[in-house]
């Protein structure tokens, strides 16, 4: 086996793991039994202790490479990815695990949009083809309970946040020539004076087993997530990288199938593809036109930005 090979054999490893993790995050969210301003908040905070630990022994503070503007870029694209999760695990009470990360991954779909609208981008003819069909799956999707205010409302977070994310993918991404881990860590700490008025520490008291959850959100699927998915983007071209973040939603329908009982019907069924379909197509269409080489070295994935690297999965 040669060198490459077994970098990708690894790196495909590494994301698996990773994506496997984020599957299960919505069962940590629940089982905290903490409200979503809650949740979030000791998110970051456990995470910013994970990551703050994991770059301060990788030196990665030395020749960090963050100037004033990279830094604002870098909290602002915290704030939004913050507001995103409290959106998100809030989709997770009103609906199921399963129905409000299958709407998030309509994620590509907006960061097309958006950089249309604000950058200027033109959309092909191809975007707003898949951007049909995505549509078409969502339709699906949210038809299924027809009368349903609790699912309809749970829709309507998962696609807010997944707008958010759109969001921080669109400003962080022009954050270059710092360590994704660094980026991270600006926004989980941004995370912290943000969510401070909303956090109810009232609410802790007697939380007893979910403080062990609540810390695993942050040591588990911000720190060691965060590094694994790093570690990965550094030995796999785009388009694996892709495919495998798909593993996220079916281990989260997986997982709220085998702990809380909640699976689609027939009609979610028939959306579900076409969500996952279109989003690879949309996601894999500017790797696939730009042709790159896949990346083997780490200097070179470490210098992106964590949203601007990742498909849509996270988080």
């Amino acid at each position: 086996m040669t060198t490459k090979n077994a970098l990708e054999n690894r790196g495909t490893a590494q994301l698996t793991a990773a994506m496997v993790l984020s599957g299960t995050l919505g069962i940590f969210v629940v089982e905290s039994g903490a409200s979503a301003f809650n949740v979030v908040f000791f998110r970051v905070l456990f995470g910013a202790l994970a990551l703050g630990a994991y770059a301060a022994a990788r030196g990665y503070f030395r020749d960090h490479g963050l100037t004033p503007r990279k830094f604002g870029l870098a909290a602002l694209g915290g704030v939004f990815i913050v507001f995103n999760w409290v959106f998100l695990f809030k989709a997770y009470e009103a609906t199921s695990i399963s129905l409000a990360t299958v709407v998030y991954h309509t994620q590509p779909f907006f960061l097309v949009l958006l950089s249309a609208l604000v950058l200027r981008e033109r959309l092909t003819r191809f975007q707003l083809g898949w951007l049909a069909v995505a549509f078409a799956g969502l339709l699906l999707v949210s038809g299924v309970r027809p009368g349903d205010a609790g699912s309809l409302a749970g829709i309507g977070l998962a696609l807010l946040a997944a707008v958010l994310y759109a969001l921080s993918t669109l400003v962080t991404k022009r954050v270059t020539g710092v360590r994704p881990h660094l980026i991270a860590l600006v926004q989980v700490l941004v995370g912290i004076p943000l969510l401070l008025p909303f956090t109810d520490f009232g609410a802790m008291r007697g939380t007893g087993t979910g403080w062990a959850w609540l810390a695993g959100l942050g040591v588990i699927h911000t720190g060691l997530m965060y590094v694994l998915m790093y570690a990965a983007y550094a030995k796999l071209p785009t388009a694996k990288i892709a495919v495998l973040a798909f593993t996220y939603p079916a281990v989260a329908m997986i997982a709220d199938w085998a702990v809380y009982g909640h699976h689609i019907g027939l009609v979610q069924a028939l959306g579900v593809p076409l969500i996952v379909l279109a989003s690879l197509r949309v996601t894999l269409a500017p790797a696939r036109a730009a042709r790159p080489a896949p990346r083997t070295a780490a200097h070179a994935t470490e210098d992106a930005s964590p949203t601007a690297t990742r498909p849509a999965s996270t988080r």
